[in-house]
């Protein structure tokens, strides 16, 4: 399978930086071809500028040139990874921004025609999806809130892939207190895990 590894942290020695080179190398060890696209490491810009808000649905050919190796990217997957911190309940700015700048219409999803109709699913070709990611908080409490991060990516994003994607979601609570042996199973984890992706 064609992963899409999509790596969001600012930081090189970061503990997500672990999970990413650990995920990695289990993916690739299972057989499959993997493209990483590190967010922070390409410096990639997530701000939706006026004028690209303004050509969002009339000149979507204009949006997609200035982002195309990640429309390229994403168009060829047919799994697709998140590895990033959940910081104030979901993925970071870098994160965000990138989604709405490369999820555009015609490429994710399909623009709604009439009054009550959501987006149709433009990206059927991808069969898996996965999320690894840490999070300050404990689980009961993301749990109370209805954990938004997760909510955008098992629910929102996993609607516009196949009908019958599977999806993954591995998440290290209380990232600021965990000892470096519960780290250390949850990296163990995110290995075996990706070590039987199909």
């Amino acid at each position: 399978m064609r992963v899409l590894m999509v790596y969001c942290h600012p930081v090189d020695g970061s503990f997500n930086a672990a999970v990413r080179d650990r995920a990695l190398a289990a993916l690739r060890a299972a057989g499959h071809e993997v493209d990483l696209v590190d967010l922070y490491g390409e410096g990639f810009d997530p701000v939706l500028s006026r004028a690209e808000r303004e050509a969002y649905v009339a000149d979507t050919a204009w949006l997609e040139a200035r982002v195309q190796r990640h429309v390229d990217l994403l168009r060829r997957a047919e799994g697709l990874l998140f590895v990033h911190p959940t910081w104030f309940y979901g993925p970071p700015a870098m994160l965000k921004g990138w989604l709405e700048r490369t999820w555009l219409p015609g490429v994710a999803f399909t623009v709604p025609t009439k009054p009550g109709e959501r987006p149709g699913p433009a990206l059927r070709h991808i069969r898996w999806l996965g999320v690894v990611t840490t999070s300050g908080s404990p689980h009961w409490w993301l749990w109370l809130i209805r954990d938004p991060g997760r909510m955008l990516f098992v629910r929102g994003l996993r609607a516009l892939l196949a009908r019958r994607c599977r999806v993954v979601w591995l998440q290290l609570y209380s990232m600021d207190t965990a000892s470096d042996e519960k780290r250390g199973r949850f990296l163990d984890r995110v290995g075996r895990v990706m070590g039987v992706v199909r």
